[in-house]
């Protein structure tokens, strides 16, 4: 599972099991906590882990990989090792927080927000009960600070929840689904090798996107905005009535305009194993279009954001040199850069 090491791995700093209170910290953070590596091995490393400094220096012992080559062996001998503290941590998240009460009904709601069910229909037609029965569990899982929930950039009505701890998308990715197999030594290799296609899709994926964002909102200079500041920043979607589904957005950001009304600054795809070439930025010339179309304010004028951490093609390189609408941001940008 070797392109799971190719990726940012920011982290907030924490104390003592407390939850990430300080979002704008994260990409800083991962420095103190992970030492000098290189950012490409970073995003699997909080995924397993959590972002908790005592997921590695307690519940690990310590235990970081050595490298490259050591990053499929080291979630075998840590979190998917249940000699190890770590490897129970995400079920004591719940039996932690004092409003949960059935931890199994809470767990099968974080399962389907990390399976894609993000709506709460989704996770209704998961759990195969009424929407309206599903009101108070999400909510106490976001007060807890475990999820989070978003509305969407270009449609008021729409929302979507997500799972604030990568313990536990971790866990309900890959732990859970394969548990019985982990209880029984020597077992974790097998599950991890054939847990590929799920870490990268439900677990590394979804949190590249979240790096981007976090990014976009607290570290990006306004230079990427043509000189604007951002006061908000979420993904979206977009209908588009020549395709059979909306057009996501994973990144959209929002100024401030002078009537004191949100300002579309850019919007961007982030894209964490494919290089991104000429199709993708096609997408998003289509999107701003409609978005311009409809009337949202800034679109004509929005910034094109791609994000990588597979690299861009050599003509998609030559046009961002010549088109400052154009911003490539790489793992090495979304690190030290602005």
């Amino acid at each position: 599972m070797r392109l799971a090491t190719n990726g940012p791995k920011p982290v907030a700093a924490g104390q003592g099991g407390a939850r990430d209170a300080c979002p704008d910290a994260r990409l800083p953070a991962s420095e103190g906590l992970l030492g000098a590596g290189r950012p490409a091995h970073r995003c699997a490393d909080e995924r397993h882990r959590g972002r908790d400094p005592a997921h590695r220096r307690e519940f690990a012992q310590d235990d970081a990989p050595a490298g490259a080559d050591d990053f499929d062996p080291w979630p075998c001998r840590t979190v998917l090792n249940p000699g190890r503290p770590l490897f129970r941590e995400a079920r004591y998240i719940l039996a932690e927080e004092p409003d949960i009460h059935d931890t199994a009904l809470y767990h099968t709601v974080l399962a389907a927000i990390a399976e894609g069910n993000t709506t709460r229909g989704g996770i209704a037609s998961y759990l195969q009960r009424k929407s309206t029965d599903l009101a108070h569990p999400p909510g106490v899982l976001q007060d807890a600070g475990l999820i989070t929930h978003e509305t969407d950039a270009f449609k008021k009505n729409r929302s979507a929840y997500r799972i604030a701890e990568p313990m536990l998308t971790f866990y309900h990715a890959i732990m859970r689904p394969a548990r019985g197999d982990l209880e029984r030594p020597g077992r974790a290799p097998q599950v991890w090798r054939r847990s590929e296609h799920a870490f990268h899709s439900s677990v590394v994926g979804p949190h590249f996107e979240e790096i981007c964002r976090q990014r976009t909102r607290w570290h990006a200079g306004p230079q990427t905005y043509g000189g604007g500041y951002t006061v908000r920043v979420v993904s979206g979607t977009v209908t588009d009535p020549d395709a059979p589904k909306a057009a996501e957005v994973d990144v959209a950001a929002f100024g401030r305009s002078d009537d004191d009304r949100d300002l579309l600054l850019a919007i961007g795809e982030a894209n964490w194993q494919e290089v991104i070439s000429g199709r993708h930025l096609t997408r998003l010339e289509r999107i701003r279009e409609l978005l311009a179309v409809k009337g949202e304010p800034g679109a004509l004028g929005a910034r094109l954001l791609l994000f990588s951490g597979a690299g861009f093609s050599d003509a998609l390189v030559q046009r961002a040199a010549t088109d400052p609408s154009v911003q490539l941001i790489g793992l090495d940008r979304l690190y030290y850069g602005s």
